[in-house]
């Protein structure tokens, strides 16, 4: 507990003398401003703008390609925008679309908003040619960072700009990131005004993006309808897309047989072959309806056919005969796959790993993981938590434990869950040095244990008589935020006034006082 302490202290010293430290005086300095900037009170700049300042005085010139990669290999932004103005100053040089593109990305990715608009300014006093891909990449920079009204904005500005009305690439982008995030008011305006102001008729992707979000919403029957529009519409028709989406929507609440009607109609009236994605939804259907064996002979139909069942196919039938608890089915369709030459992935064994351990089959478990790692797939912090329940079932404390102090030195990242699997066990089978050894460890990695599970063990060392040991833990639980609940306190405090040692006992309810104030 003290080096937590001592570490927390340290820790706290390192942070108020970084936060001490003068931040950097170079001032945000926009496209348009850079002219006046003075040079004063500067930082002395990156080797990227000496090696730019040594070139302009050897009157080396600076080309287009030169200026990018002196631009993409400047990690400040700041820097890449003075290098960005700097070689303008050369006679004859003119930023064009490239120039533009690769200071509008850095920019946006360091999320330099103000500077981006002042960017974007000056391009309309340019006179080269520009490309929409530039507008495109930054709506997608703008979503990430929830400016929704920003990505509307973008689409808006390609006119300005590139002087010519937006694709139905554009009109596409902007929509399906407005439609994922929500922004169903900015989606509705973004139709109106691309049919208003540019004459934009809908594609069978911006039809495809509308029908998945009536999808996702459960709103099939408006689904329907977008798709009854498309095929009375002259510029769209459905297409696989459209159909493998209907079915995903159909299946997902429960209406396999409206999935099935529909797949047949695609095959038979529309002509259109479906592929190893549009059988995944059929297999997917029915497996999480629990009807694995109407998948299965979706994916025997698939290998009379031709069509090779890929990795996600075998994966969704392995995973629904486990839930069924049909495990030999799961693992023969399991080893198909790998004969197949196909390699499974970290949720395919994971699940098969997860089904293994839920019967007691632990060694096989193992025998697994190890596999994995000799075919590099990755097991991750699934598996591992899976693997440390399974340890647990079989009363393997010692090797559970084991994992915990080793599996980050090899540079697997645990969360919290994976002690606490172990720790519940530990609590519940009454093995109190293991458990308090655990608690040592995960408060030494920053982590805390559940509030019940806390409470449990604090009350089993009590009633173990193991007063001292009691006391350790919950000081270092409080020193991590823990808030016990009263019953263990006063438990805590009674069993310390037992044994007549009061000093103790006012000590801890100086620290119940402090806690709860």
């Amino acid at each position: 507990m003290n080096a937590i302490k001592v570490a927390y202290h340290h820790k706290h010293r390192l942070l108020s003398t970084l936060q001490s430290k003068p931040s950097s005086s170079i001032p945000w300095i926009s496209p348009l401003q850079f002219q006046r900037a003075t040079s004063k009170n500067l930082d002395p700049p990156p080797e990227s703008t000496n090696a730019l300042t040594e070139g302009s005085r050897k009157s080396k010139y600076i080309s287009h390609d030169s200026a990018i990669n002196l631009i993409k290999r400047e990690k400040d932004p700041q820097c890449a925008l003075e290098i960005f103005n700097k070689v303008l100053e050369q006679k004859g040089f003119g930023h064009n679309n490239a120039t533009y593109s690769v200071i509008l990305d850095k920019l946006a990715r360091s999320k330099k908003f103000r500077a981006i608009d002042a960017v974007l300014h000056q391009m309309t006093y340019e006179t080269c040619k520009f490309h929409e891909g530039i507008f495109l990449n930054l709506m997608k920079h703008f979503s990430k960072s929830s400016l929704h009204e920003r990505v509307l904005e973008m689409f808006s500005a390609i006119p300005k700009i590139v002087r010519q009305k937006p694709s139905l690439s554009a009109f596409s982008t902007c929509l399906n990131l407005l439609i994922e995030t929500k922004q169903i008011h900015l989606a509705r305006t973004l139709l109106v005004n691309s049919n208003k102001d540019f004459n934009l008729q809908p594609n069978t992707c911006i039809f495809n993006i509308l029908v998945k979000y009536h999808c996702k919403n459960g709103d099939l029957e408006s689904a329907f309808q977008v798709v009854e529009e498309m095929k009375s519409s002259e510029v769209a028709y459905p297409n696989l897309i459209t159909y493998s989406t209907l079915m995903d929507g159909l299946c997902k609440h429960g209406r396999l047989k409206e999935a099935v009607d529909l797949f047949e109609e695609m095959v038979s009236k529309e002509q259109i072959l479906p592929d190893v994605l549009t059988y995944n939804v059929l297999i997917n259907g029915f497996c999480c309806r629990g009807e694995v064996d109407r998948a299965k002979k979706v994916l025997e139909f698939m290998k009379k056919i031709g069509c090779n069942p890929n990795i996600f196919n075998y994966s969704a039938l392995v995973n629904g005969l486990c839930k069924k608890g049909r495990l030999q089915e799961a693992e023969e369709v399991f080893n198909e796959m790998k004969r197949a030459g196909l390699k499974p992935d970290t949720v395919g064994y994971t699940t098969l790993i997860n089904s293994l351990c839920k019967v007691g089959r632990t060694e096989e478990a193992l025998e697994l993981l190890e596999e994995m790692k000799k075919n590099s797939c990755k097991a991750d912090t699934t598996t591992f938590n899976v693997i440390l329940g399974g340890l647990c079932r079989k009363g393997r404390f010692e090797e559970a434990l084991r994992m915990l102090y080793e599996l980050p030195k090899g540079g697997v990242s645990l969360n919290k869950a994976s002690y606490r699997i172990l720790l519940n066990c530990l609590c519940s089978e009454g093995e109190l040095e293991k458990a308090i050894e655990l608690v040592g460890l995960m408060l030494s990695r920053g982590f805390v244990p559940h509030f019940a599970t806390s409470n449990e063990l604090l009350a089993h060392l009590c009633r173990a008589g193991r007063v001292a040991d009691a006391v350790m833990v919950l000081f270092g639980l409080v020193e991590m935020g823990f808030k016990p609940e009263p019953n263990s306190w006063s438990l805590l405090v009674e069993l310390i006034c037992r044994e007549r040692r009061l000093l103790p006992a006012f000590k801890l309810l100086d620290e119940l006082v402090i806690t709860q104030s």
